[in-house]
C-alpha cells in the first residue's frame, strides 16, 4: 500500500470520554502504530490486578447492572433485563459468557484471561450455550430468542447494538495476553474462521468483521463508565480501545483494509498554524500569548498586565519551548492577523512585554 505522510493538526472532543483516564496512562504509546503500539499498550495493560472467577460474578453485577432496575442486570447478546438473582438457574438463568472462548486459548476459569473482566459480560444461559466457541462474523440464521442475533455452524453474529462492545473486548484480549507470562496464552485475532485452540497460543476471528464493528458500533457512555469502574475498582488496567477507539485501525487496518481506488477532493485545512523560536535574555518567558484578528495588525490590542486572558478563538496561550500555535476553525480565503506577546507570571502576577518590536504576520488560510 503506497502512502504519503502529511501532518494535520485535528482537534477531536469525545466528549466524556477522557474524564477517568489518568494524563499519562498511554504517554508510552503516542505516535505509534502497528506492531509497535501494540507492544506499548501490552506494556500499559499488562500485570493488572487479577480476580477469582467468584469475584466475577460479583462484579459482573456493578458492572452490567440495569441502569433502570439496580435488582437488575443486562444480557450482553439478549439484550433484555433479568434478577441478579437468577445466577445459574437454568436455561432461562443468567451465566457468565468470555466473549473470547476458553477454548481458544485453552485458559479455562483461571485467573487472568479466564477471569478478565474487560471481556466476560452476563448472558442468557441457552443462548451462552448457542454462541459456545464460535467466531465472531456477519451471517446464519436468526436466533429464536436472541433477537438481532445470528448464528450458522461456525460463526456468531451479534445484535447491532453490542458490536462495537464485542468488538473492543476482543481487541483488549489479543493486546493484553501475549504469551509472555507463564500460563498465560498468546492471543491473536485471524481473519479467518479458526478452530478451538491449546498449547499456549489462541486463534480467534475475523478480524475484517470485528474491524467494521468496531466502525459502525461507536463507544458509548454505558462502555466508557464500565472501562472506568473496572479501573478503579477492579482490575486498575482500562481498555485502550475504549478510551482510543483509533487505536485499532493503528494496529490492524494496514493489514485487512484495500487501498482505496481514489483521493480525495476538495481537501482544505481550516488551520493556522505559527511557529516561533522562544524568546531569551535575562528573564525567560513563562509562556506567550498569541492574538489573532481578522481585520488587520492596528485591531489587535496589546494585553495589560495583571489580566490573565483565556484561551478562545481569537487568544492562545502557548508555554515556553512549545514554539507552535494552531488556529481551527477558520475561513478559507480570509486574510487573517497575528501578534505574539510574551509575557511572565501568571493570574494577577502576569507580565506581559508589549514594548519594542513586537512581532506580527499576517496569513491567508487554506
Amino acid at each position: 500500500m503506497n502512502k504519503t505522510s502529511l501532518l494535520i493538526t485535528l482537534c477531536v472532543i469525545w466528549a466524556g470520554m477522557s474524564a477517568q483516564i489518568p494524563g499519562t496512562y498511554y504517554n508510552n504509546a503516542t505516535g505509534l502504530s502497528g506492531s509497535a503500539l501494540q507492544s506499548a499498550l501490552h506494556e500499559i495493560i499488562d500485570d493488572h490486578n487479577e480476580i477469582n472467577y467468584d469475584a466475577v460474578k460479583v462484579a459482573l453485577q456493578v458492572l452490567d447492572e440495569d441502569p433502570d432496575n439496580s435488582d437488575n442486570i443486562l444480557l450482553i447478546y439478549k439484550g433484555t433485563s433479568i434478577p441478579k438473582a437468577d445466577f445459574d438457574i437454568g436455561v432461562d438463568g443468567w451465566n457468565r459468557e468470555h466473549l473470547w472462548p476458553q477454548s481458544h486459548g485453552d485458559f479455562g476459569t483461571n485467573n487472568g484471561p479466564g477471569t478478565d473482566v474487560h471481556a466476560l459480560r452476563p448472558a442468557d444461559v441457552s443462548i451462552n450455550t448457542s454462541r459456545g466457541n464460535k467466531d465472531f462474523d456477519n451471517g446464519g440464521e436468526p436466533h429464536a430468542e436472541a433477537v438481532g442475533c445470528f448464528a450458522d455452524a461456525d460463526s456468531w453474529e451479534v445484535r447491532n447494538a453490542v458490536k462495537g462492545d464485542v468488538a473492543r473486548a476482543i481487541f483488549y484480549m489479543c493486546v493484553r495476553y501475549e504469551g509472555d507470562v507463564v500460563d498465560e496464552p498468546d492471543l491473536e485475532i485471524l481473519d479467518e474462521i479458526t478452530e478451538s485452540s491449546s498449547g499456549g497460543y489462541g486463534y480467534l476471528g475475523v478480524l475484517s468483521t470485528l474491524l467494521l464493528w468496531h466502525e459502525n458500533d461507536p463507544v458509548d457512555d454505558a462502555e466508557i463508565a464500565r472501562n472506568n469502574i473496572i479501573y478503579s475498582n477492579y482490575q486498575s488496567n482500562r481498555n485502550p480501545f475504549i478510551d482510543h477507539p483509533e487505536y485499532a485501525g493503528l494496529i490492524w487496518n494496514e493489514e485487512t483494509a484495500p487501498e482505496p481506488s481514489n483521493h480525495a477532493s476538495g481537501f482544505s485545512a481550516h488551520t493556522i498554524t505559527l511557529n516561533w523560536i522562544d524568546a531569551i535574555g535575562e528573564v525567560i518567558p513563562t509562556g506567550y500569548l498569541v492574538r489573532m484578528s481578522d481585520i488587520g495588525f492596528e485591531n489587535i490590542q496589546p494585553p495589560v498586565d495583571g489580566m490573565e486572558i483565556a484561551n478562545d478563538f481569537s487568544n492562545k496561550n502557548i508555554g515556553y519551548g512549545i514554539g507552535k500555535s494552531v488556529f481551527g476553525g477558520l475561513s478559507p480565503g480570509n486574510m487573517y492577523y497575528f501578534k505574539i506577546f510574551s509575557y511572565s507570571g501568571n493570574g494577577a502576577s502576569i507580565d506581559y512585554k508589549t514594548d519594542g518590536d513586537v512581532m506580527q504576520v499576517n496569513i491567508e488560510a487554506n
